[in-house]
């Protein structure tokens, strides 16, 4: 693995919590997007506390003028959710940075153009090959966009996917509740947390409605 590729796992009890939540095969589906939006909150949370840019202002309040501390909105955001399953992420982000533009990628493709000083989050529901998160990196390199100002959200991630992410990109900063060792002969993460679309959507149900 790339010695240089940054792989963040916060130490955070809420998110091994929600994580837990998402492991086990016995929770709902309801609750499963629960878990998946409430991951995505605070691992944005966590991968905005030294990347978000922000600003100095004096404020008067009731009693004093007093200097704080406001982002810099002038700092163009755009939040990039990898296809259907990756908005479950992005429903939780989106209370942290609501002034994020948003291209829904395998909806609507990415702009032909993203502005130079624009931060761009990309939310990925888990990485096990890395392969489609792969052919969204490619995409925004042709665009400019890597780097610093590039940051990948992802409820679980194993080791092999890394790999080669590490060997392709290895200036990526990737925000994670897990890194699982293995891939399942079919390329699942092991023990990891099923299949995401199935579990979001009640389709792994289907099969009991008679």
């Amino acid at each position: 693995m790339s010695k240089t590729l940054r792989v963040v796992v916060p130490p955070h009890p809420l998110i091994g919590h929600w994580l837990t939540l998402l492991r086990d095969q016995n929770t709902p589906s309801a609750l499963f997007n629960t878990a998946m939006a409430e991951l995505g909150r605070w691992l944005t949370y966590e991968a905005l506390r030294d990347w978000i840019p922000y600003q100095r202002v004096q404020v008067q309040t009731p009693a004093a003028l007093t200097e704080g501390t406001v982002v810099d909105s002038s700092v163009p955001l755009l939040a990039v959710p990898l296809q259907a399953a990756g908005l479950a992420l992005w429903d939780g982000a989106k209370g942290v940075v609501p002034h994020a533009a948003v291209c829904h990628q395998g909806l609507v493709s990415l702009p032909d153009t993203i502005p130079p000083r624009a931060g761009v989050l990309v939310f990925a529901p888990q990485v096990a090959s890395g392969s489609s998160l792969l052919r969204l990196l490619e995409q925004l390199e042709t665009r400019g966009v890597g780097g610093t100002r590039l940051r990948v959200i992802t409820a679980l991630t194993a080791s092999p996917g890394l790999k080669q992410l590490g060997e392709r990109y290895e200036d990526l900063t990737i925000y994670t509740g897990c890194i699982d060792a293995e891939l399942s002969e079919q390329g699942r993460i092991l023990p990891g947390i099923g299949d995401v679309s199935q579990r979001l959507y009640g389709l792994n149900q289907l099969n009991s409605v008679g």
